[in-house]
């Protein structure tokens, strides 16, 4: 006796013992085993097993399973009567088997009901799964193809309108991606590095920047203007010719000042901050479009704005008007002492807004002071006037010392030339400038009095502390060690930054008497310095990430092999004439500042990597 039976598969074998539930049987190739009874569906005599399985499985080739499965109608039924059906009355071993491989074969014409008993699925069922067989037929076709595009070095067109998915978020389970990581597994390669071959890359710049967006601005780069915000305010007129210091390129100013002599011998100097929560509403799109995006982003040759260009426009400080500002007014004696200091909202006049570029070469480190001496240039006096109180200011901080290391700051400029190509100019300048000085110290002051005031007054602001070497960011007013100050509460950018506009609308309640918008235990309040926290650090590791590549660029671009480069510590450099901050291994142990040449062996853009050695010291 043989038998055909259920185990991992259909086998067959030949019966060399039977017992009560069970069988010993031994299969083709003399292998013996014990088998359940119950798995066994088919008992025959002749021919022997191999003979028979083989018979079956060519009769089973020959089978219409669609026939098939139109003649099992609609109720349960077991392969033998269906073998029946199919090949009349007393169908053989061999025939009753191939229509149960048959069966087998085709689970979506049958589903399986239990040992050797089967269902015929619905017709739209088989229709369905006809259809889906035939997609996945046409996708493994299609991702063929893609692949010889890839292995032959080309990018397949369809990939191009999800590219960007595909290089920073890929769905694994998309045909492109399998495509592609099948392509990637056959070059021996990673998915990344194929694309980058293909030429998917063609600029690293973008594809870094790509990422950044597709995970901190899914819903797009510009801010968008929904909602009213006022442009016309009736407030008074401030009795004051303001100006601003900035960069060439900030088109956000959020800081003005303003000097003005008073009858009783002393100095009135104004600081002036732009004002924008006075014309967005609590609740409004664009106060909760600020509490989403927090900051804007810096980096090299661009940026993305934490305001609409039309909200900026409205109430940057620029020259030629009179703007929307919260002002702190200090009354200042001959000696620099602040005898009193006010606030007021109100419509300060900008009459100039000065740029580093146009007045640095006239006020700096060897002009500075020196008012009297050497060529006019505008607003000269105000600036050595200023200069000499941020003097002072940094003194009574206790940070002033003559002796500290000449330390620089790097500006980036991206410039785009007619073939479409960026080069990059890294221009170095010295931190500490008098201009720098000037506008640090004075916006320390506003920061660090309308936290005092705030704090005074008992309303709930958003401070930074430092202790320990750490600085956070939290609502209970306590020391800034770093800074020399007792209290500080960043307000002095509220068209750059988040937290400057919550605590500028604290301040605004306060100057109006107003019942403010948080208070000290406000879970939004708590959700907004949380958000930035998280924000504020993507947004300055993404622009360290930019200014790397294009250190990296510059290097290349200015064919720069041998390079010269500090020691900061241990094995970490400072490449000469960039921020670009490099270990090199192998390099022996110096004292910091030591200048030691190297040389300039491979750079990786999408690793952001420079691999270098040690020439000579």
């Amino acid at each position: 006796m043989h038998v055909l039976y259920e185990d991992d598969g259909f086998k067959v074998a030949t019966v060399k013992e039977s017992q009560t539930g069970s069988l010993q049987v031994e299969d083709v190739r003399g292998k013996r085993s014990k088998i359940k009874a119950a798995n066994v569906l088919l008992k025959f005599e002749r021919p022997d097993p191999a003979a028979m399985l083989a018979e079956a499985e060519a009769l089973a080739a020959e089978i219409d399973v669609d026939f098939l499965w139109e003649v099992c109608g609609t109720e349960e039924f077991g392969f033998e009567d269906i073998a029946a059906e199919y090949y009349g009355a007393a169908p053989s071993s061999a025939q009753q088997a191939a229509v149960l491989l048959r069966i087998a074969q085709a689970p979506m014409y049958f589903y399986k009901k239990g040992r050797g008993r089967y269902k015929a699925a619905p017709e739209e069922n088989v229709k369905a799964a006809i259809a889906a067989m035939a997609r996945k037929q046409r996708e493994a076709e299609q991702m063929a193809g893609w692949q010889a595009e890839l292995a032959g070095g080309t990018l397949p067109e369809a990939f191009l309108p999800q590219l960007k998915k595909l290089l920073h978020r890929p769905d694994k389970n998309g045909i492109e991606y399998k495509a592609l990581a099948a392509a990637a597994e056959a070059a021996q390669t990673s998915p990344l590095r194929l694309l980058e071959r293909v030429g998917a890359i063609a600029d690293v710049s973008d594809y870094l920047l790509d990422g950044f967006l597709l995970e901190y601005f899914p819903h797009g780069r510009e801010a968008r203007v929904e909602g009213e915000f006022a442009a016309a305010l009736a407030l008074p007129l401030a009795d004051v010719a303001a100006f601003s210091i900035d960069d060439a390129t900030t088109t956000e100013i959020d800081d003005a000042f303003s000097i003005k002599p008073l009858a009783n011998g002393n100095t009135q100097v104004g600081i002036h901050i732009a004002a924008p929560t006075l014309g967005i509403a609590a609740g409004s799109p664009l106060d909760k479009q600020i509490l989403e995006r927090l900051s804007t982003v810096y980096f090299p040759g661009d940026k993305i704005t934490m305001l609409p260009d039309e909200v900026v426009r409205v109430y940057t400080l620029e020259e030629g008007g009179a703007r929307p500002a919260m002002s702190l007014y200090l009354e200042l004696s001959p000696g620099f002492d602040i005898v009193s200091h006010h606030s007021r909202i109100e419509l300060v006049p900008i009459v100039a807004n000065l740029r580093h570029d146009a007045i640095e070469p006239h006020f700096n480190e060897a002009t500075a002071g020196h008012e009297d001496e050497g060529p006019d240039y505008p607003y000269k006096t105000e600036l050595n006037y200023l200069w000499r109180f941020a003097g002072e200011l940094e003194g009574r901080r206790g940070k002033a010392d003559p002796n500290a290391p000449v330390r620089l700051d790097y500006s980036f400029y991206i410039d785009r030339l007619d073939d479409g190509a960026k080069r990059v100019r890294i221009v170095p300048r010295k931190r500490g400038s008098p201009m720098d000085k000037l506008v640090s110290e004075l916006a320390i002051l506003v920061n660090s009095t309308w936290g005092k005031d705030l704090a005074n007054a008992e309303i709930a602001a958003v401070y930074r502390s430092q202790a320990a070497g750490r600085v956070r960011l939290t609502t209970q007013p306590g020391p800034h060690l770093s800074l020399g100050v007792d209290c500080y509460a960043w307000a002095s950018s509220p068209l750059r930054r988040g937290i400057d506009y919550v605590n500028q609308l604290q301040l605004l309640a306060m100057l109006r008497g107003e019942k403010p918008r948080f208070n000290r235990n406000d879970a939004e309040l708590f959700a907004a310095i949380s958000a930035f926290d998280t924000a504020y650090t993507a947004y300055n590791d993404f622009q360290d990430q930019m200014e790397r590549y294009w250190c990296l660029r510059y290097l290349e671009q200015e064919n720069l092999t041998e390079l010269r480069a500090q020691v900061i510590k241990e094995n970490l450099v400072r490449i000469d004439g960039t921020p670009l901050v490099q270990r090199v291994p192998g390099l022996p142990e110096l004292p910091p500042g030591t200048t030691v040449q190297l040389q300039r062996l491979a750079i990786d853009y999408l690793e952001l990597t420079l691999e270098c050695r040690m020439a000579t010291i």
